[in-house]
């Protein structure tokens, strides 16, 4: 009985969870998303649009994971692996760990702290990710030297647009 209810709550839990494409594939930020706050490691609170400025006129990818999720632990040595082929295109962590402790510890665990790292307060429901359609992580996103969207939806750091739209933009 114990095994048929775990089951079951797998299952409903697995229906809220849909790694699809989204149709909308977005080339800019609402003005929500962009006023989204998160935390930066010391716990200082930044918006988007602040962490897009400080990138402005270089290629920036997003990366959204959490020490939790099993599917960005196996995607971080590929990650990496973008990271040092890609010296001229900045990278930035935005971590979807349920508290700070976790935040902390997930970027001790796995050798995170070099990087530039954020989380979500807010946790997975907020206005920044839900205006990305952001239903599946580990996710990456490129974004341009003017801050718009080159690469909207990403589920693995091996798909080849990234690095094709990357390369695209360093033309």
């Amino acid at each position: 009985m114990k095994k048929l209810l775990l089951l079951l709550m797998m299952g409903i839990f697995g229906l809220g969870c849909s790694q699809q494409t989204p149709e909308v594939l977005k080339t800019g930020f609402s003005k929500e998303a962009l006023n989204q706050k998160l935390e930066d490691e010391e716990g200082k609170s930044i918006s988007i649009r602040e962490i897009l400025e400080q990138h402005k006129g270089k290629v920036l990818v997003i990366d959204f994971w959490a020490g939790w999720c099993r599917d960005c632990l196996k995607a971080l040595p590929k990650a990496k692996e973008l990271e040092e082929h890609n010296k001229n295109v900045d990278f930035i962590f935005l971590s979807l760990d349920r508290s700070k402790e976790g935040f902390d510890k997930s970027l001790e665990r796995f050798e995170m702290k070099d990087k530039e790292n954020y989380w979500f307060v807010e946790g997975w429901k907020n206005d920044f990710n839900n205006y990305v359609d952001l239903n599946w992580i580990p996710r990456y996103m490129v974004i341009d030297q003017k801050s718009a969207i080159a690469k909207y939806y990403a589920i693995s750091p091996k798909d080849p647009e990234i690095q094709a739209a990357i390369d695209r933009l360093l033309k």
